[in-house]
Protein backbone atom coordinates (compact mmCIF):
# COMPACT_ATOMS: atom_id res chain seq x y z
CA UNK A 1 0.00 0.00 0.00
CA UNK A 2 0.92 3.64 -0.66
CA UNK A 3 -0.16 6.05 1.68
CA UNK A 4 -1.47 9.47 -0.05
CA UNK A 5 -0.26 11.93 1.92
CA UNK A 6 0.29 16.10 1.01
CA UNK A 7 2.89 17.59 1.43
CA UNK A 8 1.21 20.71 3.18
CA UNK A 9 -1.62 21.27 5.31
CA UNK A 10 -5.33 23.29 4.32
CA UNK A 11 -4.38 25.78 6.12
CA UNK A 12 -1.29 26.15 4.28
CA UNK A 13 -2.93 25.20 0.90
CA UNK A 14 -5.30 28.31 1.71
CA UNK A 15 -2.70 31.06 1.97
CA UNK A 16 -0.45 29.76 -1.11
CA UNK A 17 -4.28 29.88 -3.01
CA UNK A 18 -4.94 33.97 -1.74
CA UNK A 19 -1.55 34.78 -3.66
CA UNK A 20 -2.04 32.18 -6.26
CA UNK A 21 -5.51 31.87 -7.75
CA UNK A 22 -6.28 28.14 -8.77
CA UNK A 23 -5.68 26.11 -10.87
CA UNK A 24 -1.99 25.72 -10.51
CA UNK A 25 0.70 22.53 -10.17
CA UNK A 26 2.62 22.72 -7.14
CA UNK A 27 6.15 20.37 -6.83
CA UNK A 28 7.67 19.22 -3.50
CA UNK A 29 11.46 19.88 -3.61
CA UNK A 30 12.03 18.05 -0.39
CA UNK A 31 10.34 15.20 -2.15
CA UNK A 32 12.45 15.23 -5.38
CA UNK A 33 15.68 15.69 -3.68
CA UNK A 34 14.71 12.77 -1.46
CA UNK A 35 14.17 10.70 -4.40
CA UNK A 36 17.37 11.97 -6.34
CA UNK A 37 19.41 10.83 -3.64
CA UNK A 38 17.96 7.95 -2.98
CA UNK A 39 17.97 6.89 -6.66
CA UNK A 40 21.67 7.43 -7.10
CA UNK A 41 22.83 5.72 -3.65
CA UNK A 42 21.26 2.34 -5.07
CA UNK A 43 23.45 2.53 -8.28
CA UNK A 44 26.24 3.70 -6.29
CA UNK A 45 28.11 0.38 -6.97
CA UNK A 46 28.64 1.46 -10.67
CA UNK A 47 31.57 3.74 -11.47
CA UNK A 48 30.14 6.48 -13.34
CA UNK A 49 26.46 5.91 -13.13
CA UNK A 50 24.75 8.90 -14.05
CA UNK A 51 21.02 9.50 -14.00
CA UNK A 52 19.51 12.22 -16.73
CA UNK A 53 16.57 13.24 -16.11
CA UNK A 54 13.69 13.02 -18.91
CA UNK A 55 13.27 16.84 -19.25
CA UNK A 56 9.80 16.13 -21.22
CA UNK A 57 8.12 14.88 -18.01
CA UNK A 58 8.16 18.28 -16.33
CA UNK A 59 9.80 20.84 -18.64
CA UNK A 60 10.78 23.42 -15.85
CA UNK A 61 14.47 25.14 -15.68
CA UNK A 62 13.92 25.98 -11.80
CA UNK A 63 13.11 21.68 -11.07
CA UNK A 64 16.28 20.84 -13.70
CA UNK A 65 18.78 23.07 -12.10
CA UNK A 66 17.87 21.13 -8.26
CA UNK A 67 18.18 17.85 -10.43
CA UNK A 68 21.46 18.81 -11.70
CA UNK A 69 22.87 20.18 -8.48
CA UNK A 70 22.09 16.65 -7.05
CA UNK A 71 24.34 14.92 -9.76
CA UNK A 72 21.58 14.51 -12.72
CA UNK A 73 22.26 14.82 -16.17
CA UNK A 74 19.17 15.62 -18.50
CA UNK A 75 17.65 13.54 -21.70
CA UNK A 76 16.06 15.87 -24.45
CA UNK A 77 14.30 14.89 -27.28
CA UNK A 78 13.90 18.51 -29.59
CA UNK A 79 15.59 21.29 -29.69
CA UNK A 80 13.48 22.88 -26.96
CA UNK A 81 14.22 20.71 -24.57
CA UNK A 82 18.05 21.29 -25.62
CA UNK A 83 17.54 25.16 -25.56
CA UNK A 84 16.00 24.11 -22.01
CA UNK A 85 19.92 22.61 -21.05
CA UNK A 86 22.00 25.28 -22.50
CA UNK A 87 19.95 27.81 -20.49
CA UNK A 88 20.61 26.71 -17.30
CA UNK A 89 24.63 26.13 -18.45
CA UNK A 90 24.33 22.56 -19.40
CA UNK A 91 26.71 21.32 -22.21
CA UNK A 92 28.51 18.05 -23.20
CA UNK A 93 27.71 14.22 -21.44
CA UNK A 94 25.04 15.95 -19.11
CA UNK A 95 23.47 15.95 -22.10
CA UNK A 96 21.56 13.15 -23.84
CA UNK A 97 19.72 13.49 -27.16
CA UNK A 98 16.88 11.43 -27.03
CA UNK A 99 14.72 11.94 -30.73
CA UNK A 100 13.68 10.00 -33.32
CA UNK A 101 12.11 11.37 -36.85
CA UNK A 102 14.62 14.17 -36.21
CA UNK A 103 15.55 17.04 -38.13
CA UNK A 104 18.79 18.02 -38.96
CA UNK A 105 18.49 21.38 -37.54
CA UNK A 106 18.17 19.45 -33.75
CA UNK A 107 21.10 17.18 -34.42
CA UNK A 108 23.38 20.53 -35.02
CA UNK A 109 22.08 21.89 -31.90
CA UNK A 110 22.79 18.69 -29.78
CA UNK A 111 26.31 18.67 -31.76
CA UNK A 112 27.46 22.35 -30.91
CA UNK A 113 26.27 21.16 -27.33
CA UNK A 114 28.20 18.30 -27.67
CA UNK A 115 25.47 16.24 -26.12
CA UNK A 116 25.52 12.50 -26.25
CA UNK A 117 23.73 11.57 -29.65
CA UNK A 118 21.63 8.72 -29.44
CA UNK A 119 20.16 7.62 -32.63
CA UNK A 120 16.86 5.95 -33.22
CA UNK A 121 17.60 4.48 -36.67
CA UNK A 122 19.82 2.70 -38.99
CA UNK A 123 19.07 5.31 -41.92
CA UNK A 124 20.11 7.98 -39.28
CA UNK A 125 23.97 7.37 -39.45
CA UNK A 126 24.39 8.64 -43.07
CA UNK A 127 21.84 11.14 -42.57
CA UNK A 128 23.41 12.90 -39.60
CA UNK A 129 26.92 11.87 -41.47
CA UNK A 130 25.89 13.99 -44.22
CA UNK A 131 23.94 17.06 -42.53
CA UNK A 132 25.91 18.00 -39.33
CA UNK A 133 29.10 15.07 -38.92
CA UNK A 134 29.21 12.30 -36.94
CA UNK A 135 31.05 13.50 -33.37
CA UNK A 136 32.94 11.42 -31.52
CA UNK A 137 30.72 9.61 -29.62
CA UNK A 138 27.45 7.54 -30.73
CA UNK A 139 24.94 5.49 -29.42
CA UNK A 140 22.18 3.53 -30.73
CA UNK A 141 18.63 2.43 -29.55
CA UNK A 142 17.88 -1.19 -29.43
CA UNK A 143 14.36 -2.43 -29.97
CA UNK A 144 14.14 -6.13 -28.93
CA UNK A 145 11.36 -7.21 -30.41
CA UNK A 146 9.60 -10.14 -29.05
CA UNK A 147 12.34 -10.63 -26.71
CA UNK A 148 10.26 -7.57 -24.27
CA UNK A 149 6.93 -7.31 -23.50
CA UNK A 150 5.96 -3.34 -23.70
CA UNK A 151 2.72 -1.49 -22.19
CA UNK A 152 0.00 0.55 -23.29
CA UNK A 153 1.72 3.38 -23.09
CA UNK A 154 4.75 2.94 -24.89
CA UNK A 155 3.92 0.39 -26.80
CA UNK A 156 4.52 -3.48 -27.56
CA UNK A 157 8.45 -3.07 -29.10
CA UNK A 158 7.52 -4.72 -32.32
CA UNK A 159 4.66 -2.56 -32.65
CA UNK A 160 6.48 0.59 -31.74
CA UNK A 161 8.16 3.30 -33.58
CA UNK A 162 11.95 3.27 -31.79
CA UNK A 163 14.95 1.54 -31.93
CA UNK A 164 17.48 -0.83 -34.47
CA UNK A 165 16.42 -3.95 -34.68
CA UNK A 166 19.26 -6.49 -33.77
CA UNK A 167 20.88 -7.35 -37.16
CA UNK A 168 20.70 -3.48 -37.95
CA UNK A 169 23.05 -2.75 -34.53
CA UNK A 170 25.53 -5.10 -35.77
CA UNK A 171 24.86 -3.23 -39.26
CA UNK A 172 25.03 0.01 -37.59
CA UNK A 173 28.20 -0.04 -35.60
CA UNK A 174 29.76 -1.58 -37.92
CA UNK A 175 29.07 1.54 -40.04
CA UNK A 176 29.94 3.85 -37.68
CA UNK A 177 33.63 2.33 -37.15
CA UNK A 178 33.94 2.26 -40.82
CA UNK A 179 32.95 6.21 -40.14
CA UNK A 180 36.01 6.72 -37.71
CA UNK A 181 33.84 6.80 -34.85
CA UNK A 182 35.70 6.02 -31.59
CA UNK A 183 33.63 5.72 -28.58
CA UNK A 184 30.60 3.84 -28.29
CA UNK A 185 26.88 3.64 -26.01
CA UNK A 186 24.19 1.83 -26.56
CA UNK A 187 20.34 2.12 -25.05
CA UNK A 188 16.81 0.51 -25.08
CA UNK A 189 13.46 1.64 -23.25
CA UNK A 190 10.76 -0.41 -23.58
CA UNK A 191 7.93 0.33 -21.37
CA UNK A 192 6.57 3.25 -19.18
CA UNK A 193 5.50 3.45 -15.83
CA UNK A 194 6.47 0.17 -15.19
CA UNK A 195 6.29 -1.27 -11.46
CA UNK A 196 8.02 -4.56 -11.67
CA UNK A 197 11.53 -4.27 -10.43
CA UNK A 198 12.21 -7.21 -11.76
CA UNK A 199 10.78 -5.91 -15.42
CA UNK A 200 14.51 -3.77 -15.49
CA UNK A 201 16.85 -6.76 -14.49
CA UNK A 202 15.12 -8.51 -17.38
CA UNK A 203 15.81 -5.96 -19.89
CA UNK A 204 19.38 -5.30 -18.71
CA UNK A 205 20.35 -8.83 -18.91
CA UNK A 206 19.23 -8.70 -22.96
CA UNK A 207 21.17 -5.29 -23.16
CA UNK A 208 24.31 -6.97 -21.49
CA UNK A 209 24.14 -10.11 -23.75
CA UNK A 210 23.93 -7.59 -26.69
CA UNK A 211 26.74 -5.88 -25.78
CA UNK A 212 28.72 -9.36 -25.33
CA UNK A 213 27.67 -10.23 -28.92
CA UNK A 214 28.18 -7.27 -30.29
CA UNK A 215 31.61 -6.55 -28.72
CA UNK A 216 33.23 -9.89 -29.76
CA UNK A 217 32.01 -9.37 -33.14
CA UNK A 218 33.35 -6.07 -33.76
CA UNK A 219 36.05 -6.13 -31.83
CA UNK A 220 34.76 -2.64 -29.87
CA UNK A 221 34.31 -1.41 -26.07
CA UNK A 222 31.18 0.38 -25.16
CA UNK A 223 31.34 2.83 -22.41
CA UNK A 224 28.04 2.88 -21.43
CA UNK A 225 24.56 1.02 -21.42
CA UNK A 226 21.48 3.51 -21.17
CA UNK A 227 18.62 1.40 -19.55
CA UNK A 228 15.99 4.03 -20.47
CA UNK A 229 13.66 4.96 -18.15
CA UNK A 230 10.25 4.10 -17.62
CA UNK A 231 10.29 3.36 -13.78
CA UNK A 232 6.45 3.54 -12.50
CA UNK A 233 5.05 5.32 -9.81
CA UNK A 234 2.04 4.24 -7.40
CA UNK A 235 -0.92 6.21 -8.39
CA UNK A 236 -2.98 4.31 -7.20
CA UNK A 237 -3.03 3.72 -3.22
CA UNK A 238 -3.21 -0.50 -3.44
CA UNK A 239 0.09 -0.45 -5.36
CA UNK A 240 3.59 -0.22 -4.37
CA UNK A 241 6.67 1.53 -5.59
CA UNK A 242 9.57 0.10 -7.29
CA UNK A 243 12.28 -1.09 -4.41
CA UNK A 244 15.15 0.82 -6.27
CA UNK A 245 17.73 -0.99 -3.99
CA UNK A 246 16.63 -4.53 -4.64
CA UNK A 247 16.33 -3.52 -8.73
CA UNK A 248 19.73 -2.14 -8.62
CA UNK A 249 20.72 -5.56 -7.40
CA UNK A 250 19.56 -7.61 -9.22
CA UNK A 251 20.41 -5.37 -12.08
CA UNK A 252 24.29 -6.04 -11.08
CA UNK A 253 23.67 -9.64 -10.76
CA UNK A 254 23.09 -9.55 -14.35
CA UNK A 255 26.20 -6.79 -15.06
CA UNK A 256 28.56 -9.49 -13.11
CA UNK A 257 27.40 -12.22 -14.82
CA UNK A 258 27.29 -10.96 -18.42
CA UNK A 259 29.44 -7.65 -18.36
CA UNK A 260 32.62 -8.89 -16.18
CA UNK A 261 31.65 -12.43 -16.50
CA UNK A 262 32.75 -11.59 -20.34
CA UNK A 263 35.70 -9.96 -19.41
CA UNK A 264 34.47 -6.97 -21.16
CA UNK A 265 35.77 -3.25 -19.52
CA UNK A 266 33.65 -1.82 -16.63
CA UNK A 267 30.56 -0.44 -18.32
CA UNK A 268 29.00 2.92 -17.12
CA UNK A 269 25.16 2.25 -16.61
CA UNK A 270 22.87 5.54 -16.93
CA UNK A 271 19.37 5.91 -16.54
CA UNK A 272 16.91 8.63 -18.05
CA UNK A 273 13.79 8.34 -15.54
CA UNK A 274 11.49 11.57 -15.71
CA UNK A 275 8.48 10.32 -13.89
CA UNK A 276 9.77 8.79 -10.92
CA UNK A 277 11.67 11.64 -10.02
CA UNK A 278 9.11 14.24 -10.07
CA UNK A 279 5.50 12.78 -10.30
CA UNK A 280 4.88 11.63 -7.03
CA UNK A 281 6.07 15.06 -5.80
CA UNK A 282 3.48 17.36 -7.91
CA UNK A 283 0.02 18.13 -7.16
CA UNK A 284 -2.85 19.65 -9.16
CA UNK A 285 -4.45 22.31 -6.86
CA UNK A 286 -7.86 23.16 -7.52
CA UNK A 287 -11.72 24.17 -6.18
CA UNK A 288 -15.05 23.19 -6.88
CA UNK A 289 -17.02 25.76 -8.98
CA UNK A 290 -20.46 23.45 -9.49
CA UNK A 291 -21.90 20.19 -8.08
CA UNK A 292 -24.55 18.88 -10.90
CA UNK A 293 -26.91 16.74 -10.37
CA UNK A 294 -28.62 14.63 -13.28
CA UNK A 295 -28.22 11.22 -14.23
CA UNK A 296 -24.96 11.33 -12.03
CA UNK A 297 -23.26 13.39 -9.41
CA UNK A 298 -21.04 15.85 -11.47
CA UNK A 299 -18.25 17.92 -9.08
CA UNK A 300 -17.13 20.99 -11.80
CA UNK A 301 -13.90 21.80 -11.17
CA UNK A 302 -12.07 25.05 -12.41
CA UNK A 303 -9.04 23.09 -14.50
CA UNK A 304 -9.48 20.47 -16.92
CA UNK A 305 -8.27 18.09 -19.27
CA UNK A 306 -5.74 20.75 -20.50
CA UNK A 307 -4.26 21.06 -17.18
CA UNK A 308 -4.03 17.13 -16.84
CA UNK A 309 -4.46 15.34 -20.52
CA UNK A 310 -3.88 11.36 -18.49
CA UNK A 311 -7.10 10.73 -17.32
CA UNK A 312 -8.79 11.76 -20.66
CA UNK A 313 -5.70 10.28 -22.40
CA UNK A 314 -5.09 7.19 -20.71
CA UNK A 315 -7.63 6.42 -18.83
CA UNK A 316 -5.22 7.11 -15.52
CA UNK A 317 -6.18 6.57 -12.12
CA UNK A 318 -5.07 9.72 -10.15
CA UNK A 319 -5.87 9.94 -6.31
CA UNK A 320 -7.68 12.74 -5.16
CA UNK A 321 -7.67 14.68 -1.98
CA UNK A 322 -10.35 16.88 -0.20
CA UNK A 323 -7.99 19.27 2.41
CA UNK A 324 -9.94 19.56 5.56
CA UNK A 325 -12.30 16.69 4.57
CA UNK A 326 -10.26 13.76 5.33
CA UNK A 327 -12.52 13.16 8.43
CA UNK A 328 -16.03 13.48 7.00
CA UNK A 329 -18.06 10.21 7.10
CA UNK A 330 -20.48 11.17 4.41
CA UNK A 331 -19.26 10.02 1.09
CA UNK A 332 -20.49 10.12 -2.26
CA UNK A 333 -19.78 9.07 -5.55
CA UNK A 334 -19.08 11.64 -8.54
CA UNK A 335 -17.69 12.07 -11.53
CA UNK A 336 -14.90 14.87 -11.35
CA UNK A 337 -14.69 17.03 -14.53
CA UNK A 338 -13.47 20.04 -16.21
CA UNK A 339 -15.24 22.66 -18.35
CA UNK A 340 -13.69 21.41 -21.73
CA UNK A 341 -16.61 20.59 -24.76
CA UNK A 342 -15.52 16.94 -24.63
CA UNK A 343 -16.88 14.14 -22.58
CA UNK A 344 -13.34 12.85 -21.62
CA UNK A 345 -12.84 15.54 -19.65
CA UNK A 346 -13.08 13.82 -16.17
CA UNK A 347 -10.22 13.78 -13.56
CA UNK A 348 -12.26 10.93 -12.17
CA UNK A 349 -15.03 8.84 -12.68
CA UNK A 350 -17.54 7.12 -10.02
CA UNK A 351 -14.75 8.47 -7.72
CA UNK A 352 -16.35 8.35 -3.67
CA UNK A 353 -15.53 11.13 -2.14
CA UNK A 354 -16.28 13.53 0.96
CA UNK A 355 -19.55 15.20 0.62
CA UNK A 356 -18.59 18.14 -2.07
CA UNK A 357 -19.46 21.27 -2.02
CA UNK A 358 -18.44 25.28 -4.04
CA UNK A 359 -15.62 26.33 -2.89
CA UNK A 360 -13.79 23.37 -1.61
CA UNK A 361 -9.79 22.60 -2.48
CA UNK A 362 -9.37 19.63 -4.45
CA UNK A 363 -6.14 18.42 -4.74
CA UNK A 364 -5.22 15.50 -7.40
CA UNK A 365 -2.09 13.57 -6.73
CA UNK A 366 0.79 12.06 -8.63
CA UNK A 367 1.11 15.26 -10.96
CA UNK A 368 4.93 16.07 -11.04
CA UNK A 369 5.56 14.62 -14.74
CA UNK A 370 2.93 14.56 -17.30
CA UNK A 371 0.92 16.74 -16.08
CA UNK A 372 2.18 20.64 -16.56
CA UNK A 373 3.93 19.56 -19.53
CA UNK A 374 1.40 17.62 -21.80
CA UNK A 375 -0.70 20.63 -21.70
CA UNK A 376 -2.64 22.40 -24.57
CA UNK A 377 -4.90 25.46 -25.37
CA UNK A 378 -8.16 23.58 -26.84
CA UNK A 379 -10.97 25.95 -26.36
CA UNK A 380 -8.93 28.93 -25.41
CA UNK A 381 -7.96 27.42 -22.04
CA UNK A 382 -4.68 28.68 -20.56
CA UNK A 383 -1.84 26.69 -19.18
CA UNK A 384 -1.77 26.92 -14.96
CA UNK A 385 0.66 28.39 -13.26
CA UNK A 386 3.68 26.01 -11.77
CA UNK A 387 5.13 26.49 -8.07
CA UNK A 388 7.32 25.24 -6.12
CA UNK A 389 7.61 24.71 -2.32
CA UNK A 390 10.86 25.00 -1.14
CA UNK A 391 12.23 22.89 1.80
CA UNK A 392 12.19 25.75 4.01
CA UNK A 393 8.51 26.24 3.39
CA UNK A 394 8.83 29.12 0.78
CA UNK A 395 6.99 28.76 -2.23
CA UNK A 396 8.31 30.01 -5.45
CA UNK A 397 6.13 30.67 -8.46
CA UNK A 398 8.52 28.81 -11.49
CA UNK A 399 5.96 29.64 -14.05
CA UNK A 400 3.27 32.21 -14.39
CA UNK A 401 -0.19 31.23 -15.46
CA UNK A 402 -0.67 32.28 -19.03
CA UNK A 403 -2.40 35.20 -20.04
CA UNK A 404 -4.98 36.17 -23.10
CA UNK A 405 -2.28 38.11 -24.42
CA UNK A 406 0.24 34.66 -24.48
CA UNK A 407 -2.88 33.00 -26.12
CA UNK A 408 -3.22 35.90 -29.11
CA UNK A 409 0.23 36.59 -29.58
CA UNK A 410 0.90 34.28 -32.59
CA UNK A 411 -2.25 36.00 -34.24
CA UNK A 412 -2.62 39.35 -36.28
CA UNK A 413 -5.73 41.11 -35.13
CA UNK A 414 -4.77 44.21 -37.39
CA UNK A 415 -4.23 42.34 -40.66
CA UNK A 416 -8.15 40.51 -39.84
CA UNK A 417 -9.13 44.15 -39.51
CA UNK A 418 -7.71 44.79 -43.41
CA UNK A 419 -8.56 40.79 -44.60
CA UNK A 420 -11.56 41.32 -47.01
CA UNK A 421 -14.14 38.36 -47.46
Amino acid sequence: MTEKKLPFTKEVIEKIIEKYPTPFHIYDEKGIRAYAKRFLKAFSWNEGFKEYFAIKATPNPYLMKILRNEGFGIDCSSIAELELAEKIGMRGEEIMFTSNDTPAIEYQKAVELGAIINLDDIAHIQYLDENVGLPELVCCRYNPGSLKEGNAIIGHPEEAKYGFTRSQLFEGYQLLIDKGVKRFGIHTMVASNELDKDYFAGTAQILFELIADISKKLNISFEFANLGGGIGIPYKPDQIEVNLEKMSERIKTNYDKYILGNGLKPLKLYFESGRAITGPYGYLVSKVLHIKNTYKKYAGLDSCMANLMRPALYGSYHHISVPGKEDVVTKIMYDVTGSLCENNDKFAINRVLPKLASGDIIVIHDTGAHGHSMGFNYNGKLRSAELLLREDGEVVQIRRAETMDDYFATLDFNGVTGFKV
